[in-house]
């Protein structure tokens, strides 16, 4: 039996797929809750991004860890600390993003998140998490 080799193209847009679904799960989740937080709790935008973004990170964290990534071997210490990081960093471009956005450009809140998670998420999660946060 022959063994297979993976190409390191269909492995990286495997685990960017997989990434990305578990971004789309903890993105709901996360909207859900700035949904909440601006709608109910009558919260800013970015404030109620803060709080939500939080949450939706241990969504992601745990989907990424167990599933997207598959890197279960690595100590969750190890990786938790340096997604924290990642997760702040992505809280701030976000929330700053949002803050331009809504208060210098008058945009609408949600079409304002919407814009900024697509950019920061494509652009900074994926990459840190993928060759910092979850590296093999």
């Amino acid at each position: 039996m022959k063994p297979r080799f993976r190409l390191p193209q269909r492995d990286f847009m495997l685990s960017f797929g997989k990434a990305q679904l578990s971004a789309f799960l903890g993105g709901l989740s996360d909207f859900a809750i700035y949904t909440f937080c601006l709608q109910v709790l009558g919260y800013s935008a970015h404030g109620s991004n803060v709080i939500s973004g939080g949450l939706g990170a241990i969504v992601n964290f745990s989907i990424n860890r167990y599933w997207a990534f598959d890197s279960k071997t690595t100590a969750i210490g190890n990786q938790l600390w340096k997604f924290v990081l990642v997760v702040l960093g992505s809280i701030t471009l976000k929330s700053t993003g949002i803050y331009l956005l809504v208060d210098y450009l008058f945009l609408n809140p949600f079409y304002s998140k919407l814009i900024v998670e697509v950019l920061v998420s494509l652009g900074f999660n994926f990459t840190m998490q993928k060759y910092w946060v979850f590296k093999k």
